[in-house]
């Protein structure tokens, strides 16, 4: 019956892979769908765009509360706690289709697909672990962080073309049909038998947490790189501003994505094959250094494109470097409470960060400095990690 078992999950596992990446995607489209239409939903829901833009603010705040709850419970009760961060999600999307030019009922819906991320998100290593021998698990996980990348793509793509073509309705109605699919394959995958279960005894509490300065620093680099990042992507649009290039910022901030989704496909891979994790972080941070640095001195469109195509492609790889490494420190017993660990920390620092340069804001060269310097402090950062598994943390 074990054979049996192990085999079954092993033949199963990409389908697996490929349900929890649609659910994983789903989660970052349901997040931005009014992101992209701010001007146009504030005016269909005749409400200030500030309180459209809020509707997106929910997701990091409910994740800061949800994190290490949703981390403990997968870690007890993975199939129940996925299932459930599925149904939210599912549940979610369609509870906005009730009044798609609602504000309370997007409202309503957000908070629920909020209330679902975290289960989802932080299942990322657990689904690796669980169905995926070891040489096959940096693979799953860069698969399942490309998921949430194609997720932001896919939202900034596809939101204004959708709204044009039928308004709110049309976009949710699309958007609500890609996470019931999702939910359902999630929902059916996870009655397959996991092919390695570890021992579940081990994760009986979060104290071990607190004191594991390894998962604290790897925390510490999420929240410069997701900081960065949401930074960017919030502020670049004025920054280029001064420079007379605000026009650019959406293609510039795409062509960063799609950089990054190279990045992530192939970077983690490599690293993890030569064990140089930490060589890859500190490549990553370093040229976030020079990046803004030389966005600050040369800002033609041609240049900055190509600077952030670069900086995308190590940044956004840096994300399932950071969880492969996170679940060979901690096992599988323990891989959704660290998870949960060090999205927390992204998303707070996605909002510290974002806070920082709205402060600078008036000056694309402090904005831009503010950048910089939290690169040095990732860098700073990395000089505590070791350099290979082998000397362990």
């Amino acid at each position: 019956m074990a054979t049996r078992t192990v085999t079954l999950a092993r033949m199963n596992r990409w389908a697996i892979l490929a349900g929890y990446g649609l659910l994983a995607a789903s989660t970052q489209l349901l997040w931005l769908t009014y992101a992209p239409i701010t001007s146009q939903a504030h005016r269909a829901m005749g409400v200030s765009e500030g309180a459209v833009g809020d509707l997106a603010v929910i997701f990091p705040l409910m994740y800061v509360v949800l994190a290490l709850p949703s981390g403990r419970w997968l870690d007890t009760r993975f199939e129940r706690a996925l299932s459930t961060g599925a149904i939210l999600t599912a549940g979610g999307g369609v509870l906005r289709l009730v009044g798609p030019e609602s504000y309370g009922w997007a409202l309503a819906g957000q908070f629920v697909v909020a209330a679902g991320q975290p289960l989802v998100l932080n299942s990322m290593t657990k689904v690796a672990a669980r169905y995926f021998p070891e040489r096959e698990r940096t693979a799953a996980i860069s698969a399942g962080s490309v998921s949430l990348y194609l997720g932001i793509l896919a939202a900034v793509l596809i939101g204004g073309p959708l709204f044009h073509a039928g308004g709110l309705r049309l976009l949710l109605s699309v958007q609500a049909a890609v996470a019931v699919v999702a939910a359902a394959w999630v929902l059916v995958a996870v009655r397959t038998p996991a092919a390695f279960r570890g021992d579940p005894s081990v994760a009986v509490s979060l104290r071990w947490l607190w004191g594991d300065r390894f998962l604290w620093v790897l925390a510490g680099l999420l929240f410069v790189g997701m900081g960065v990042f949401n930074a960017v992507a919030t502020w670049l649009d004025s920054i280029l501003g001064h420079f007379g290039r605000g026009s650019a910022a959406g293609y510039l901030i795409a062509i960063m994505t799609v950089a990054g989704i190279l990045g992530a496909a192939v970077v983690p891979q490599a690293a993890a094959k030569r064990d140089r994790r930490r060589a890859l972080l500190q490549v990553t941070v370093a040229v976030t250094i020079v990046s803004f640095a030389a966005i600050a001195v040369v800002h033609p469109v041609g240049f900055v494109a190509v600077v952030l195509a670069v900086e995308g492609f190590v940044l956004l790889a840096a994300l399932p470097v950071v969880l492969d490494w996170s679940e060979l420190h901690t096992g599988p017993e323990r891989a959704g409470a660290a998870v949960g660990f060090l999205l927390l920390a992204g998303n707070l620092g996605g909002v510290v960060l974002v806070l920082i340069v709205q402060g600078f804001i008036g000056n694309p060269y402090l904005s831009l400095a503010a950048l910089s310097v939290a690169g040095l402090a990732g860098l700073a950062l990395s000089t505590r990690l070791p350099a290979s598994t082998q000397e362990g943390p």
